[in-house]
């Protein structure tokens, strides 16, 4: 679409004429003797039409009406202007944007506030910020107005320009140029990165002496800051102060808490929500879902689904597509398939969430042949797809298909990052090819993160190489010196190699740095209730029975030639499997989830309980999940 310019006619008592609509079917003598009143109600009704169009999101509509008013020689005036600049930023068209600007100079209108704000704003969109600081400092009235620097300082916001937006903020309070809630909406969210929390704070206490504290939107921006990047007991006070909570209130601490793994307090939040009477919206729900995912809470995900369905929300694909990675995360891969199965409008994250789940659950093979369909359908992936992908030929052993789809990205024009890397790190040590690892993260283009050379160590445990595994941890404590992960990986290296001098060694780091190992636990959902193990738990109700139960099962294991190697006590997930068994069928899977890695000899354990019982066990640790049955565990013994 291209606007066609046009030069003033000026005539006493009449709007002036336009010559670049000139087509031989209109009458200009006539045009030019319509009075000006008449034309100027003429005027009005196109620019009623064109603020409804913007404000109803039909853009590319709006610019088409635009087109026909200046054909039926209608002459755009201040009120045109911000409407039609708000459709060509939406549409991002910067060139026809920079063609409006010609007619917004040609009309003379630059120096009415709404257009040169509207200017500002559609350049800051267009990502043309040189463009719109020159337009602010070129026009001597936009120093003195606060919609201008509004303008400008939600265009840095937008473009990630975190230094400019602070540096026009602070010249604008240099120049005593007021700020309102629209000034703060646009600043407070650069503060959303710890880096800048310290000026977050400071525009908090501006806010509160100005009164802008009793603004919504400005609360809940706040919210938003501190939930993201600060202490969360701050966020929560914050919230609590808020004297009418409305559901993008809640909508910001659930976000927030869920972004930033605090998926506990997410629930806590939705039952607290729930209690208030506030109905939740698609957005409350994607948070809570994924809070369920992360935490494995299938039954609190399957209400939320029934609450879907009843309210309507079922053709939601956000909903849909957090349903799938709910399920498979909770260990109900048959229902994340059904639910992905049914979808007609599956995008790039739908097949990416299905494909992970699969991965995660050791299917490798199926998650490379979904990725392959993604393909065919004609969806490009991107780099999460990747990492899903190359992550489920990692857990299932597929190490030539996962070095091929890590070769095939730059076919795509992305370049593998550290997770991608990892990924391959993880590929090549599962087969047992631990030097090529090492020689693939030296020559990475980038430099290792914690999770590229931890891939590495993992990879040593099992084929037990101490040289390689001191290097790998010498390199991960540079970079995540209180991951206690690590130093427990290499002290089960030396432990398993009977190096009791480096088992010492391991614990008076530990000791030194006041690094102090989580502690190990595993729940059950039964009927609605979770139930909690701790190692050597004995404070469950059932607990002589469920010691009796696995005080049995350990005596089937030990005649099987599978008694443990080490004394490590009754560890969490033994006291959940011997409770599962207690309390459900012999048809029902027993799924146990685990907070932490779980170890050689409970694998080894479930492994021939799972053969002794005639059971399927699945147990999801940090990294996984193992399905145990007949004696064989998904991941082969690799994990």
């Amino acid at each position: 679409m291209v606007m066609v310019g046009w030069k003033n006619i000026t005539r006493p008592n009449y709007v002036k004429a336009p010559i670049w609509a000139s087509r031989s079917d209109l009458n200009w003598s006539y045009i030019n003797l319509i009075p000006l009143s008449t034309l100027a109600r003429n005027m009005s009704r196109w620019n009623t039409r064109l603020r409804e169009l913007a404000k109803d999101g039909h853009f590319k509509q709006g610019l088409d009406n635009y087109r026909q008013m200046l054909r039926h020689g209608e002459s755009p005036n201040a009120f045109t202007f911000p409407f039609v600049l708000k459709s060509c930023a939406a549409l991002s068209l910067s060139f026809l944007g920079q063609q409006l600007h010609s007619h917004v100079l040609k009309t003379g209108c630059q120096s009415e506030p709404f257009v040169q704000t509207s200017l500002i704003s559609m350049y800051c969109k267009c990502s043309f910020m040189d463009n719109a600081r020159d337009l602010f400092e070129e026009n001597p009235q936009s120093r003195n107005l606060t919609v201008c620097y509004n303008s400008l300082i939600a265009g840095y916001s937008l473009n990630s320009q975190i230094s400019n937006a602070i540096s026009l903020f602070c010249g604008m309070r240099r120049d005593g140029v007021s700020f309102n809630a629209i000034t703060m909406l646009g600043l407070v969210p650069v503060c959303t990165f710890s880096s800048q929390l310290g000026f977050g704070m400071s525009l908090h206490c501006c806010i509160v002496k100005s009164g802008l504290i009793t603004d919504l939107s400005v609360a809940n921006c706040l919210l938003t800051m501190y939930v993201r990047c600060g202490p969360p007991d701050v966020a929560r006070k914050l919230f609590d102060e808020v004297p009418v909570k409305e559901l993008i209130t809640w909508n910001a601490m659930i976000s927030g808490y869920c972004q930033n793994g605090h998926c506990t307090q997410v629930l806590d939040m939705y039952n607290e929500m729930n209690s208030c009477g506030i109905y939740p919206d698609p957005i409350t729900l994607v948070g809570v879902l994924s809070s369920c995912a992360h935490l494995g809470a299938h039954r609190i995900g399957c209400e939320v689904d029934k609450r879907i369905h009843i309210t309507g929300l079922s053709s939601n694909r956000f909903l849909r597509n957090a349903l799938v990675n709910m399920y498979a995360r909770c260990g109900n891969l048959v229902k994340a398939r059904s639910i992905f199965d049914r979808m007609v409008d599956r995008n790039l994250i739908s097949w990416t969430a299905i494909i992970c789940g699969y991965g995660m659950h050791g299917q490798g093979e199926t998650s490379v042949q979904l990725f392959d369909e993604m393909l065919e359908s004609g969806i490009q992936p991107d780099g999460a797809a990747f990492v899903g992908v190359l992550s489920a030929c990692s857990h299932a052993g597929l190490t030539y298909k996962g070095l091929a789809y890590f070769n095939e990205m730059r076919n795509y024009k992305l370049q593998p990052g550290p997770e991608h890397y990892s990924c391959v790190v993880d590929l090549l040590g599962r087969a047992g090819r631990l030097n090529e690892a090492l020689e693939l993260i030296r020559s990475m283009p980038i430099k290792p993160d914690g999770a590229v050379w931890g891939a590495l160590l993992g990879a040593c445990k099992i084929y037990k190489n101490i040289d390689i595994a001191e290097l790998a941890f010498e390199k991960v404590i540079e970079l995540e010196p209180t991951n206690i992960g690590y130093y427990v990986l290499l002290s089960n290296i030396y432990s398993e190699a009977e190096y009791l001098e480096g088992i010492q060694r391991v614990r008076v780091m530990m000791r030194e740095r006041n690094l102090k190992k989580e502690p190990g636990c595993s729940y059950v959902e039964l009927k609605g209730k979770v139930h909690l193990f701790l190692a050597d738990d004995r404070s469950h109700i059932q607990a002589e029975e469920i010691y009796r139960i696995l005080k049995e099962l350990e005596d089937l294991v030990k005649e099987l030639g599978n008694s443990n190697k080490n004394d490590v006590g009754v560890h969490s997930e033994k006291l959940a499997i011997a409770f599962g068994l207690l309390n459900t069928g012999l048809d029902t899977d027993v799924i146990v989830i685990k907070n932490l890695r779980v170890c050689s000899d409970c694998h080894r354990f479930i492994k021939s309980v799972s053969k002794i019982v005639y059971r399927q066990f699945i147990v999801r640790d940090s990294t996984r999940f193992h399905h145990f049955k007949n004696g064989v565990c998904s991941c082969k013994d690799y994990w």
